[in-house]
Order: C-alpha cells, then structure tokens, then sequence
C-alpha cells in the first residue's frame, strides 16, 4: 500500500525466477480496481488520480507456484513543476521593475535548476535500468556456472568409470585362467 498523489506512474519488472512474467493489480482506495496485467515481466501504468489516498499494488505468482521471483517496483511522481511556478510568486516588492527582474532572474534560475533536476532523474532511471539488467545477466550466469558444473562433475564420474572398467576389462584378457580337473 502507498499514499498516492495525483499525476503518479508504477513501473514493475521481474528481475529473476522462473519464466519472468507476474501478475499485477492496482487499486484505489475504493477497492476498484484501475489495472491488471496478467504474466508480464516488464510493464508501466501511468494514470492521473482524482483525489489522495491509499493505493494497493498487488503481486501474484499462482501460475508458478515453485519458482521464487524477485520483482523490482518504482513510484514516479509527476507534474513538479508547479513548486516552480510558486517559488516565483512568493517574494513580491511593491516595485513593478523589481519584480519583473525578480521573476525573470528567478525564472532563469529555475529553469536551469529544472533541467538539472530533470538530467538526474533521467541518470537515476538509466542507472536503475542498468542495475536491473545487470542483476538479471548475474543470475543468468550464475544459473549457467552451476549448470556447467555439475555437468562436468558427471562427465568426469563418466570418464573415471569407464576407465576403471576398461582397466579391469583389459586384465581379464592377460590373467591365466587355470581349469580344475
């Protein structure tokens, strides 16, 4: 359960387990339910709330009751442009020059700090998606490690086996075998 505010987005992805594909239900604090994804691994759902409350996010795996999966969630919050909009008309003189130049240097200025903050949530999600990929080669590679090893440790107790068998095959040919009478 989350607290939600207007304008916010839910992104999921199945990092590891099984075919990578969960299901997904979103609902509102009425309990209606406003999306359901059914075995996806990678989804995104934006929507526009009408009032505050308490959102429920729910994740299944019925369909794949054996194998455990780690699934990555994000809340993304929209529209913070408006915390602009009221730096700007916070601080008012009496004087109409100084406050055209107030609010157009403090316009600049938050431009500039709203296209940095903005630069950096986009390095946040780039880096996250990186991380996420990485976990899932990570896994993938250590699934593969384990597998190739225990393939080889049986491909070695082959190999020792057959040659325990041709030894003994091979000095059953050159014993003397002695005949009682």
């Amino acid at each position: 359960m989350h607290a939600v505010k207007s304008g916010e987005i839910v992104k999921k992805k199945v990092v590891t387990g099984g075919q990578y594909d969960v299901d997904m239900t979103l609902q509102d604090k009425e309990g209606k339910i406003l999306y359901k994804g059914v075995k996806k691994q990678y989804d995104t759902f934006s929507w526009k709330t009408e009032s505050e409350g308490t959102y429920k996010v729910c994740f299944s795996n019925e369909f794949s009751t054996f194998s455990h999966k780690v699934v990555y969630m994000d809340w993304q919050k929209g529209n913070e442009g408006q915390l602009l909009a009221s730096i700007a008309t916070f601080n008012i003189s009496s004087d109409v020059d100084k406050i055209t130049s107030r609010i157009a240097a403090m316009t600049q200025l938050e431009t500039s700090a709203s296209a940095i903050g903005d630069r950096l949530r986009l390095i946040d999600d780039y880096q996250t998606h990186h991380r996420l990929r990485e976990a899932t080669g990570r896994k993938r590679a250590e699934d593969l490690n384990e597998r190739v090893l225990l393939w080889s440790l049986g491909q070695t107790v082959i190999i020792i086996t057959l040659g325990i068998a041709q030894v003994l095959l091979l000095r059953s040919f050159f014993t003397e075998k002695r005949t009682v009478f």
